[in-house]
């Protein structure tokens, strides 16, 4: 299995999907995932977006197939801009398209608002603009661990319409992350306001939403879809009737093609 070789404290697993004709060099899309995710997360977009693009994905220090983190270990919104500005560099090897899931977008913001040097657009699927989590989040893992959490936000997570099997497979998923990462990242995204960063973003930027109950987006940390359009006049808004804050999860055969013909549209 390919790790990346970046430091002493980060060697992030990765991997490369490219399909593209080999007589062409095609631009790169890097995809930050979530809280609790993998690069397992993003399986049913690669098929869409590898024939015309070089994709990348890579796990978030603590998550996936990086070991776990300590529960005193300091995330930072600086620290995760780092670390996408070195996969990028050593992955990319110039501005990449950006592709977040929930979480993923604070430092995806964050970044395209400082080092629009390497961001080519950013593509943010159900982004927390303020401080995601609920209050018993942290409680209920502590005494009933990822796994039963993890099943327990899925309703929430996915709606109630995508099949048993698939709520399994993202329980077992999200349930495999330490206890001692969910501790460490929970205190750092508790503190975060992703929202500030939207002024000083101006690439091209596409935004998935769902229209949620004001209870549900709170949890998700999600803002209504005209705060997004004050904030980021120029971006394009998809905004779902769904019953759930996570459609890149539970509907990718919606949202992968309409974030690659936002991608498309670009080239033309």
């Amino acid at each position: 299995m390919p790790y990346l070789e970046l430091s002493a404290d980060f060697r992030p697993y990765y991997e490369i999907h490219d399909a593209t004709d080999p007589w062409t060099t095609p631009q790169t899309i890097v995809f930050v995932h979530g809280f609790t995710e993998s690069t397992e997360a993003f399986r049913a977009w690669v098929p869409y977006l590898s024939r015309h693009y070089r994709v990348v994905t890579y796990d978030l220090r603590g998550f996936g197939r990086n070991a776990p983190v300590d529960s005193d270990f300091r995330y930072s919104t600086e620290l995760y801009v780092d670390d996408l500005v070195r996969i990028i560099n050593h992955l990319a090897g110039g501005p990449a398209h950006i592709v977040a899931f929930k979480s993923g977008g604070i430092s995806t913001m964050r970044l395209a608002a400082t080092r629009p040097d390497l961001v080519r657009s950013i593509t943010l699927a159900c982004p927390p603009m303020v401080a995601p989590g609920g209050d018993d989040w942290l409680p209920f893992m502590e005494e009933n661990g990822l796994r039963a959490w993890a099943r327990k936000t899925m309703p929430a997570r996915l709606g109630r319409d995508v099949p048993p099997r698939a709520i399994d497979w993202w329980t077992d998923l999200m349930g495999a992350t330490a206890l001692s990462t969910a501790r460490a990242y929970l205190k750092w995204v508790g503190t975060t306001e992703a929202g500030l960063d939207m002024p000083g973003i101006e690439c091209p930027a596409l935004v998935i939403l769902t229209r949620l109950s004001a209870q549900t987006n709170a949890a998700a940390g999600q803002v209504p879809a005209d705060t997004v359009r004050k904030g980021m006049p120029h971006a394009e808004l998809l905004e779902l009737d769904l019953d759930c804050y996570h459609p890149a999860a539970s509907h990718p055969d919606i949202c992968a093609p309409a974030m690659r013909d936002f991608l498309l549209r670009l080239d033309t």
